[in-house]
């Protein structure tokens, strides 16, 4: 017994020696800014020159770095306060934020002209490009390429003197179909400028469910590629700008008419406007930019569907009055109405002045004829047909359609009665079996379209390579 109870003494004496060798070998660590010990706040960073930081120290000193970094400002005041910190050299973090900085202002030293006077091609230019792919509409081509020359130049010298120039912002009225969307995409592509199409129907006031009124600019930036400079010299064309009308005889608030259009007078007229970078509509995580408005061009567009009665029923009451009164039918029948449009009928269809007045140019546009369709069908630079004739090709095969078939097909357009936008679905619906059955035939070198296969009274003219077959009957 003695000799166990002996052991187990020493046993104790060594454990406690050990503990005290431990001990000296490794002493507490405390923090150099706040003086608490590890054992208080927990395992400490350490730094060279046997400086030892707790977690909760490091954290602040991170929390306030960051929230100062971020404004650009960063203040050391926060960090002075705590004790001994001091001993840190922080002069080093100065030292690396000024060096991410420089490169900023080497990217806006030597930026050259987004628009340059000499490069603005002269309206009879201009007029001479839509003309390649813009059948008819000769009025309407030739307001165009004055107004945007116009605006272009006055963008290029950047008169800020007593004559200051205003904006040529444009009107469009013409009926679905017309041509006035294709218009502003070829005139976008001719000058290499930015281009943003809107709908007018899905804007809104402000906080309503709908797309803010200040989204089209957004739109207008992403197609510059987020070039606020370049996007500031696009064009911003909203179409569909009938649909915004003053609401009438309604007790509601008009969120998406007269309200949409007061909105939108500081964007017409020139503001600053603040948008997202990379998105549509603001949040706390997508960073803003602003984007000036006063050398934008708006091009606006709408069929107005009941302006024509608004036009004659101004016109008849005109021509009642006096001693040479004309038939009050006069005006019924007229296919050219809408040219005679004037500031105050617009007013009447439910545009307020103050819209109608940061639009100087307001033109109209014809609507299509047989004829018109016809020459859209062969004539431009990338017309329908050629479009086609093109796929063929590449199965090497010929394609040719008749005259009388291209006329057949403009009258089914017109009864359709969507102007221009019906051809190529009446087309696709003609050509869906041909472009079907070609891959599968390499002997077949040539298909003509006939009017019988248009009206479904016959079929195409398949030529095999080499020799002649009869006529197809339709399928259908």
């Amino acid at each position: 017994m003695a000799d166990k109870y002996e052991d187990e003494i020493l046993e104790g004496e060594v454990s406690d020696d050990d503990d005290q060798e431990e001990n000296k070998k490794e002493p507490e660590k405390y923090c150099t800014l706040c003086h608490r010990a590890e054992s208080q706040v927990g395992k400490m960073i350490d730094l060279p020159n046997n400086i030892h930081i707790c977690p909760d120290c490091m954290q602040r000193s991170f929390d306030s770095m960051n929230q100062q970094m971020q404004t650009g400002n960063f203040n050391y005041g926060d960090l002075l306060n705590m004790p001994n910190v001091s001993m840190i050299d922080l002069s080093s973090f100065q030292n690396q934020m000024g060096q991410q900085k420089k490169p900023k202002k080497k990217k806006a030293e030597k930026k050259e002209p987004v628009l340059d006077l000499k490069k603005i091609p002269a309206p009879h230019k201009i007029k001479a490009t839509l003309d390649e792919y813009v059948i008819g509409q000769e009025y309407a081509k030739k307001v165009m390429s004055v107004a945007v020359y116009n605006h272009y130049k006055r963008v290029a010298t950047d008169t800020m003197d007593e004559i200051a120039i205003e904006k040529s912002n444009m009107l469009m009225i013409g009926p679905t179909g017309c041509g006035k969307t294709y218009l502003v995409k070829t005139l976008a592509k001719l000058l290499d400028v930015p281009l943003a199409i809107a709908d007018a129907t899905s804007l809104t006031e402000a906080g309503y469910i709908g797309d803010d009124i200040e989204s089209v600019v957004s739109k207008l930036l992403a197609a510059a590629d987020n070039d606020v400079e370049k996007a500031e010299h696009g064009i911003i064309f909203i179409d569909e700008i009938d649909k915004i009308a003053k609401k009438k005889n309604t007790n509601q608030r008009d969120v998406s008419g007269e309200a949409v259009q007061q909105g939108m007078l500081k964007l017409l007229e020139g503001a600053d406007v603040e948008v997202p970078i990379g998105a549509n509509s603001k949040n706390a995580m997508v960073p803003l930019t602003t984007v000036n408005t006063r050398n934008i061009l708006f091009i606006c567009g709408g069929a107005f569907p009941d302006l024509e009665n608004i036009i004659k029923e101004r016109l008849n009451k005109q021509a009642s009055i006096g001693f040479y009164a004309d038939l009050k039918d006069k005006y019924d029948d007229d296919p050219h109405i809408l040219e005679k449009v004037t500031v105050e009928d617009l007013r009447s269809f439910g545009m307020i002045p103050e819209f109608i007045g940061r639009l100087p140019v307001i033109f109209t546009l014809k609507g299509l004829t047989k004829e018109s369709l016809v020459k859209i069908l062969k004539e431009p630079k990338n017309a329908i047909i050629r479009q086609y004739q093109k796929l063929l090709a590449m199965d090497e095969v010929e394609l040719s359609f008749d005259d009388e078939a291209l006329e057949a097909i403009a009258e089914l357009a017109l009864e359709k009665k969507t102007g221009a936008r019906a051809l190529r679905a009446i087309i696709e619906e003609f050509m869906l079996d041909i472009m079907y059955e070609i891959p599968k035939d390499d002997s077949i070198g040539q298909v003509t379209i006939t009017q019988e296969y248009i009206e479904n009274t016959g079929g195409p003219i398949i030529t095999l390579r080499g020799q002649e077959v009869p006529r197809l009957e339709s399928q259908a």
